[in-house]
């Protein structure tokens, strides 16, 4: 059989590693990277907005289905585009895809199923917005964009002039090309990641994991798309699993059948288990990342197997790994998240080939047998291990390895997890 998937970092690098796991199938990544390569991946240069680039390859190719990885083109129809050809494609369509390409729109849904969440407010317009904010005496706040933002359009801010300085960043100077912002209270607990599988109002829930948003180690810094995760989250019991999957997944994929909402793929949901329960952070319609890197892994069965299941309106028969624990750590260019430096030595290949871990490539470029930045979030760098100390020695030995010049990583993954 053979899969496309469509996408060029980490998380799609997991993917194909999982539908991989079958000597039966062929897997393309478009456009993939230099990294993935390396892994024996058969990337294709077509670009992610190219739909028509895309589609013309599944047809020539014969492609069973394709995988979509990141959001943007989710959000921009691709999943339209291909069912409009006759191609099979996991993913939700634009409408649905609407789910994280607008937050107002997601909190109207959790406002409608009863699911609990942050108070909120909307605004599109800067001077309202400053003037709800000077009324404002309790911080911090958290300030979201409502549109994509690669992950890094969340703010926590903790005074009215960091606030003011945010809302004037995004609504008067459009960073994130921000038309209208969401100001939320800021809730405080412990946050996990929750994915399912989705199809016609069926779910099929997937490991908890927990990632880690803050650059800097203690969750201080700015925020990113993710510096590295863990499965399972040890410090989230298996009521408050059970809770999640009862009360958040289902009561939002039911709305969505209500609201004649059409979901196809995978729904994720970021958690936090607050002193007054579970609330909903935020909604997204694709495999998170870094999350996926250490959730996948875990899965026994065939992911193609699964999807195709899917796709068939069949109930998939899914096998997950319950031993041990898998982590993940992201390593990023200097300067990331604002300013990543671009085209700095990371180093002989060889250095990677003495690696004792899994590499998930995502930022790489490959000139003369040697890796160089090419974006942010370089590599992901995972581990199974019995236990977190076992997992965080394998990496953080592994890295080691590596030329520290240029790249940047946390050195407390997974430490909340006990």
């Amino acid at each position: 059989m053979k899969i496309l998937v469509i996408g060029s970092g980490a998380r799609e690098h997991a993917i194909c590693d999982a539908l991989l796991s079958s000597d039966n199938n062929k897997v393309f990544c478009a456009p993939g990277n230099d990294g993935m390569k390396l892994s024996g991946i058969k990337t294709v240069s077509i670009t992610e907005d190219d739909f028509e680039g895309l589609v013309n390859f599944a047809i020539k190719e014969n492609i069973a289905f394709t995988v979509v990885g990141p959001e943007e083109p989710l959000v921009n129809g691709i999943v339209d585009f291909f069912e409009a050809h006759g191609l099979r494609i996991f993913g939700p369509n634009k409408k649905a895809a609407k789910i994280e390409g607008s937050k107002a729109f997601t909190k109207s849904l959790l406002k409608l199923a009863g699911v609990p969440t942050a108070q909120y407010c909307e605004f599109n317009d800067l001077d309202v917005a400053e003037k709800y904010i000077k009324r404002q005496s309790e911080y911090p706040l958290v300030i979201k964009a409502d549109g994509l933002a690669a992950g890094k359009g969340v703010y926590i801010v903790n005074d009215q002039k960091e606030a003011l300085a945010v809302i004037s960043e995004l609504l008067a100077s459009h960073k994130y090309q921000t038309e209208k912002v969401v100001i939320e209270e800021y809730l405080d607990g412990e946050e996990f990641s929750l994915m399912a599988f989705v199809y016609n109002g069926k779910f099929y829930p997937m490991p908890a994991a927990q990632d880690y948003k803050k650059l800097n180690n203690s969750d201080k810094g700015p925020n990113t798309g993710g510096m590295g995760a863990v499965c399972p989250v040890n410090n989230i019991s298996e009521s408050t699993y059970k809770f999640a999957v009862d009360k958040v997944l289902k009561p939002f994929v039911d709305i969505l059948v209500e609201e004649k909402i059409k979901y196809t793929g995978v729904l994720y949901a970021g958690l936090i288990l607050t002193d007054k329960g579970i609330k909903v952070i935020e909604f997204n319609v694709r495999f998170g990342d870094p999350e996926t890197e250490v959730v996948l892994p875990r899965l026994k069965t065939n992911l193609s197997s699964v999807i195709l299941a899917i796709l068939n309106d069949e109930n998939p028969e899914i096998h997950w790994d319950d031993s041990g624990i898998d982590l993940g750590v992201f390593v990023s260019s200097q300067g990331y998240p604002e300013n990543p430096t671009k085209g700095a030595d990371l180093g002989s290949i060889e250095y990677f080939d003495l690696l004792d871990c899994k590499v998930n490539y995502a930022s790489v470029v490959n000139k003369n047998n040697s890796l160089f930045t090419n974006g942010g979030r370089l590599f992901l760098i995972r581990t199974h291990a019995d236990n977190l100390k076992d997992a965080q020695a394998d990496i953080y030995d592994d890295l080691k390895k590596l030329k520290q010049d240029n790249i940047f990583y946390r050195t407390d993954i997974g430490n909340n997890s006990i």
